[in-house]
Parts: structure tokens; sequence; C-alpha cells
């Protein structure tokens, strides 16, 4: 593990081999800090730039990334080949699986779950030369599920506990508690009235 200066990292901490912390962005104006929680598990691979703030119980899977000026909660996992890239606010109990790309200016609040290959965007027009003045994330509210391979446009919000069934794509505002699939994404049924199709409970998400 290599660590460099200027990093405060809370008790208990168990890393691999070839992890870095505090890797410094080469963006003006990025601090050289980074403060990270109590009991992390950092896996090898794992790159976190200097410049962010992590709660305690960070857990990383292998060759995950963070950049830098990034507002992290506690209890957050993220697991392999993952990147969270640098201007998010993350909750605290947010689980993000493998293969997924969360985009600059993300919010990302309490108790989120993404499944693997989750794609989240930030830029209304690519390309633009002033596109970097427009990029904003989606808002992903409490509580709510990616599918596998969702992918999120910019500026759009997620209400709180909502499912987005797998390979969905959401082009706008999707409201709350309920099942939204496909592409462009809409609404098919409210959790409420969502059955257990195992038939191990009456209900999913009651």
């Amino acid at each position: 593990m290599s660590i460099s200066e200027n990093i405060q990292i809370g008790k208990g901490i168990l890393s691999d081999i070839n992890v870095i912390i505090g890797y410094l962005s080469l963006r003006s104006g990025v601090s050289d800090k980074l403060i990270i929680g109590d009991g992390a598990r950092v896996r090898s691979g794992t790159v976190i730039y200097a410049g962010s703030s992590i709660g305690k119980g960070l857990e990383t899977g292998h060759n995950v990334v963070i950049r830098e000026q990034n507002e992290i909660g506690n209890n957050f996992s993220i697991w392999n080949n993952s990147v969270i890239d640098y201007g998010c606010t993350i909750g605290n109990g947010v689980k993000i699986h493998c293969n997924i790309y969360v985009a600059q200016f993300t919010v990302v609040e309490d108790g989120v779950f993404m499944a693997p290959g989750v794609t989240i965007s930030n830029d209304i027009h690519p390309g633009c030369p002033e596109s970097n003045e427009c990029m904003r994330g989606p808002i992903l509210k409490k509580g709510c599920r990616l599918g596998v391979n969702v992918t999120v446009v910019p500026y759009v919000t997620i209400g709180e506990e909502t499912l987005i069934g797998a390979g969905s794509v959401v082009t706008k505002d999707i409201p709350a508690g309920v099942l939204a699939y496909g592409n462009p994404a809409r609404v098919h049924a409210k959790l409420s009235d969502l059955v257990c199709k195992t038939g191990r409970r009456e209900a999913p998400y009651r």
C-alpha cells in the first residue's frame, strides 16, 4: 500500500498490496487531503484519490477507482472494476456492484443499490466547448435500486425505493415507490403491488 502525506485514515484498515491511497489529481485547485473513516477494507488494484472524504466501513473490490472531491458516507461498498468520478455526493449504506461507472456530479442518497454494469452519465451535449459548465449527473433518491446494465442520463431523478429493471435506459424522472423498465424506462407497477415470484414471501418490497 502506498500512502501519501496529508492522509487521515481511521483505525482498523485492512489493505492488500498494490493499493494507492491519496493519489494526487492533476486538476487545479484540488486538495491533497483525504479522510477515510474506521474499518476500511481496501483490495488490490484500488486507487483512491486525494481530495475526498469517506466515512467508516468503506469496502472496495479489486481495481476500483474513487476520484477526487467526493463526499461519501458510512458503510459504502464498491466492487470490482467500478469507478466513481469526481465531484459526487454519496450517502450511507450505498452498495455499488461490479463494472459500474458513476459520472461526475452525481448524487446518490442513502441505501441505493446498483447491480453490475450500471452506467451513469452527466453530459447533455457531449463535444460542445461549453459542456463542462452544463455537466450534472442524475439524483438517485434514498433506497432506489438499479438492475443489471441500467443506463441513467443526466439531470433525471429516480424516486425513493423505486426499482429500475435490467437493461433499462432512464431518460426522464421516475417517481418514488414504483417498478419502471424499458428503453425509455416507463412506470409499469407500484412496488406495493408486486408479488414475490419465488413464493417465499407475499411481496418482495413490503
